[in-house]
């Protein structure tokens, strides 16, 4: 989803000084706006289903659509906060949902460019840009007179005949203004204000920070010996990433943004591996200027402060209270009912891998060592292939990047849904490494647009997300532009990109986002994937079922030279092994989670300062049950984007959701599996509601059941351990 959209510096400032003096600047503002606004976002895309012009849009042409859009929106406001006719759902809650069109077409471009594209152009306008959109967002949130108007329909919705679907609307927009901070008083509202206005601009440097440290923390490797146990076309790779950094004769590993590196995985050099670990366990806290210490420290006071001011005890309460979850209690209850599992889990894989560390040094006449967190990937290789007799390099050749997405990905959504794909050529390009596909309903008639970028590049965010470019709305009658984005390292040129395990069930991850997407049938905008964050990753979790589904899997998995299948003989390991290493997986997610729920439940008194940040976390994970020192967080605080984005107080929504996803698998696997049955009822219950059915009823209304916890557990291997 979209970042909040905002407003004007002059407005931020006076804003902050509240009342008359906000709107003497709204209406100064307001005033100066006297030529329309002419640039590309001025109206929907001439092509096709509103897709953005990016051949049209220039860097220099953001700041003046941010400002015009933002002033045309204050406008459209104005005009319903004073309405002189009372108040009516049509010409108030209706009317909200029609505003801010240029805006919205010009921040959904501008961020997912920042995301998948940032340039010092972008760096500088995200920078300027946060605190006047943090101010445009407050001075809607926090008009007196449109919230009169909200509030009275609301006291009134009773009387006022709306159909389900227009009285979820009015109440959700009524929750989000008093959770704004609609209903406190001037003095509050301005230290609401200026806490949102400071929280954007430590969330862009935040941001930013992390992408200069990954960059920064590169690790430079003097010759090809130590390399050994990449493949040839790895070390190419490393060469020509040593050779755009003027480091000719050298080589590069470049780090994604999680605490695991893909090239631990693969080399044999003991201390290359415990260097690439160290260089990414040190992001963000290594005194330099992109320590994020002192913001982490900042922005939880912060929230913790604003969050009081709204009548919560903690931060963590008062996201909660909008997520399915409700509270900090229930999230603890359920991540401390997971941790034991795990980690008992992770000590006896760790057994394992500290068995063969010992066998495999005794056959090298060499001492042992202690199992560390940069021996881990490397021995669960080896442990993988004695016990299902393969490993990742056996695999990758049968898994080529496109062949995967289209014979993989899109054809278990054909035999789903009944939907087919198209690759498109003829429309523009955000970046040169992406691929454009027309999605066709089960009728033929076009559903979707779809964009395919999988490629990791220094000026994209790590990770793999899932965004919107168009979103479905009868009210706008526009249909979905959804992209996908992965963090797949780009073989050198002319060589095939071959996918491990991992990024094959990263796709179909991803996909699940798209698909929900696409299958959107809402009528306003505001529902248009807008869930909780503990549902979001639901129809995610679910599309994963398919990677090792035997048709689907058989169905792609081919090698990328002879076009020959994968032989059953493989094809059978690579199910059986689907829970191996889960104690490790589980347990890694659970250590991000459960210090986010640490970080975001301290109250204002007993928040570190930016020196103890880091021994705050490691006496957390230590209290929680992690004391295994081989597997580390996922994310240390320092570079965990997560929850200086939307899913802070909110990482557990990938484990909560998983709940869901388990028991829906288990339901699609006992009623006929990858069926048009199946799909056409998930669709309908789960993926095409949006937000205009309560997240809670839409896995009852699919299965008839409430979920429950056992599927999930028996799904990471943790039931009977």
């Amino acid at each position: 989803m979209n970042r909040p959209i905002a407003c004007a510096l002059a407005l931020a400032i006076a804003a902050s000084l509240g009342g008359n003096a906000a709107q003497a600047a709204q209406k100064k503002q307001e005033a100066s706006m006297t030529t329309a606004y002419s640039g590309p976002f001025a109206a929907p895309s001439t092509l096709d289903l509103n897709y953005p012009q990016f051949d049209r849009i220039k860097d220099s042409d953001f700041g003046p659509a941010f400002d015009a859009g933002m002033a045309q929106q204050l406008k459209e406001i104005d005009a319903i906060a004073n309405d002189p006719a009372q108040p009516t759902f049509q010409n108030t809650i209706v009317a909200m949902e029609k505003s801010g069109q240029v805006l919205s077409r010009a921040t959904s471009v501008f961020f997912n460019l920042v995301g998948t594209d940032k340039n010092d152009a972008r760096e500088k306008l995200e920078t300027d840009y946060a605190p006047k959109f943090s101010a445009h967002s407050d001075a809607i949130a926090l008009n007196p007179k449109l919230f009169a108007r909200i509030k009275a329909l609301y006291d009134a919705r009773d009387t006022l005949g709306l159909d389900p679907v227009d009285r979820r609307l009015l109440e959700k927009r009524y929750q989000d203004f008093v959770r704004a901070g609609a209903a406190l008083t001037d003095a509050q509202k301005a230290r609401v204000r200026a806490i949102n206005t400071e929280l954007s601009k430590l969330g862009t440097q935040f941001d930013q920070n992390v992408l200069a440290e990954v960059n920064d923390s590169a690790v430079v490797v003097d010759n090809a010996a130590a390399l050994k146990g990449f493949s040839d076309e790895q070390i190419a790779a490393a060469a020509e990433a040593a050779k755009a950094r003027k480091l000719e004769g050298k080589y590069v590993i470049a780090l994604l943004n999680t605490t695991g590196q893909p090239a631990e995985t693969q080399l044999e050099d003991r201390a290359l591996r415990e260097r690439i670990h160290e260089a990414s366990v040190a992001r963000g806290s290594r005194g330099n200027k992109f320590d994020n210490t002192a913001i982490i420290s900042q922005v939880l006071k912060l929230r913790a402060e604003r969050a009081a001011l709204l009548g919560y005890d903690t931060y963590a309460n008062y996201v909660l209270a909008d997520e399915t979850a409700a509270n900090q209690d229930n999230v603890n209850a359920m991540l401390r009912q997971l941790a034991p599992k795990a980690v008992a889990n992770a000590r006896r894989e760790g057994a394992d891998l500290q068995a063969m560390i010992d066998a495999d040094q005794q056959a090298k006449g060499q001492p042992s060592f202690q199992l560390q967190p940069w021996d881990w990937s490397y021995y669960s290789e080896k442990v993988r292939a004695a016990k299902y007799s393969f490993d990742e390099s056996q695999l990758k050749p049968y898994f080529e990047m496109k062949n995967v997405l289209e014979n993989g990905v899109f054809y278990a959504a054909n035999k789903l849904y009944g939907i087919s794909f198209k690759e498109r050529t003829d429309l523009p390009k955000y970046h040169p490494d992406t691929w454009t596909y027309d999605v066709f309903d089960k009728d033929g008639k076009r559903l979707a647009i779809f964009i395919w970028d999988p490629y990791a590049r220094a000026s994209k965010r790590g990770g793999a997300w899932m965004n919107t470019y168009v979103a479905q709305a009868a009210l706008t009658g526009e249909k979905p532009v959804v992209a996908n984005h992965l963090n797949i390292p780009k073989p050198s040129a002319g060589k095939p990109t071959l996918l491990t395990w991992d990024e094959v069930t990263t796709a179909f991850h991803e996909f699940g986002h798209a698909l929900h997407g696409f299958f959107q049938d809402v009528r306003y905008p505001y529902f248009s994937m807008n869930v909780p964050r503990d549902f979001v990753e639901y129809p995610s979790q679910v599309n994963e079922m398919w990677a090792d589904w035997p048709e689907v899997l058989a169905h792609y998995a081919r090698h990328y030279q002879t076009g020959e299948a994968m032989p059953q003989a493989l094809l059978d390991k690579v199910i059986a092994a689907s829970k191996f290493n889960q104690g490790f997986a589980t347990t890694e997610y659970l250590e991000a989670a459960m210090l986010d729920q640490r970080l975001h439940q301290l109250p204002m008194d007993r928040i570190p300062a930016a020196s103890g940040v880091m021994a705050f976390e490691a006496d957390a994970l230590k209290a929680d049950g992690f004391d295994y020192a081989p597997v580390p967080p996922r994310y240390r605080t320092p570079y965990f984007s997560h929850i200086m984005g939307g899913y802070a107080a909110g990482y557990y929504a990938y484990i909560w959701s998983e709940v869901l996803a388990a028991n829906t698998s288990k339901y699609i696997r006992e009623h006929g599996g990858l069926s048009l049955e199946n799909g056409d009822h998930l669709r309908a219950k789960v993926l095409a509601p949006g937000g205009e059915i309560e997240p809670g009823k839409l896995f009852p209304n699919f299965a008839g059941y409430e979920a429950k916890i056992e599927p999930l557990l028996e799904q990471r291997g943790l039931d009977s351990k």
